[in-house]
């Protein structure tokens, strides 16, 4: 079908397809711990059933609401033999709650591998004029602050060596403004921001910002997120689309790593070179 976002690839997939089924021995995660905030429904609960079918026996979901997350856990234990699933009860946007879960996760778990940073929060779409401003910044509140927070506390939680993150982010960060989302437009592109930063200053870390596609959810129209295989490292701090045809973008890979393609930045100023080293003193 003809895309109906901006895309990289010629192919616009609205469904799965065999390169990214997790079950697919490339893409493995055995031995491999999860932490995946906003887990309990829709595209979290997508993403744990994802990382089980890949063979992860331990993933930690994080989201605000127990009920669901405890429903999810349990069924997930039933389906995958071996499989450890961790639930923590947290709102994002608690410094004391966010970091209590992930001290939690890695005393029982060990070093977190992967994070998928998908919890966030969508308002009720209106002008600027129009617009409730204190629900509106419930979205900065949850999508920005939540980000700072969770980064903050992967990093003294997670795998020393290498790790993972992959931020569900949004196609509207980088499209000219969609009247009535400026809330949700303006947190989901600063969200992103905060973890290309957060990239930067842990090298380790590979940063991988990801719009989920459409779907129904009880937050807004989404898709389920799949795992990222080893071979997805040309995509280190790019932004990619899960509609996006695979084995397309395997075949720009080359120009991933040595342009600014699949980059938020601004074109035309010409080379910048910038020193990540933070001044302490």
């Amino acid at each position: 079908m003809a895309a109906p976002f901006p895309s990289l690839t010629k192919t616009w997939h609205t469904n799965t397809y065999p390169a990214i089924s997790p079950t697919r021995p490339e893409v493995s995660a055995v031995d491999k711990t999860v932490f995946i905030t906003g887990g309990g429904t829709g595209i979290g609960a997508s993403v744990a059933r994802s990382f089980a079918a890949a063979g992860s026996k331990k993933i930690a979901i994080l989201g605000r609401r127990r009920e669901p997350l405890e429903k999810l856990a349990t069924d997930l234990e039933s389906e995958f033999a071996g499989l450890e699933v961790l639930v923590t009860s947290a709102d994002v946007t608690n410094e004391a709650e966010v970091d209590a879960a992930f001290k939690k996760a890695s005393k029982q778990f060990g070093p977190i591998d992967i994070l998928v940073n998908n919890a966030g929060y969508a308002p009720t779409f209106g002008a600027i004029t129009e617009l409730d401003v204190a629900e509106a910044w419930i979205a900065f509140e949850t999508n920005v602050k939540g980000s700072l927070l969770v980064a903050r506390a992967f990093e003294r939680a997670a795998n020393k060596m290498e790790a993972i993150v992959i931020e569900t982010s949004s196609i509207v960060a980088i499209m000219p403004p969609y009247v009535g989302s400026v809330s949700y437009t303006a947190s989901k592109l600063a969200a992103t921001k905060v973890w290309s930063f957060f990239g930067a200053e842990n090298p380790q870390v590979r940063v991988i910002h990801v719009q989920p596609g459409q779907v129904q959810t009880d937050m807004a129209d989404s898709i389920g997120l799949k795992n990222l295989p080893d071979h997805a490292k040309f995509l280190k701090g790019k932004f990619v689309c899960a509609n996006w045809d695979v084995d397309e973008l395997k075949a720009l890979a080359d120009e991933f790593e040595k342009t600014e393609l699949g980059t938020i930045t601004l074109h035309g100023l010409g080379p910048f070179a910038h020193d990540l080293t933070l001044d302490r003193d």
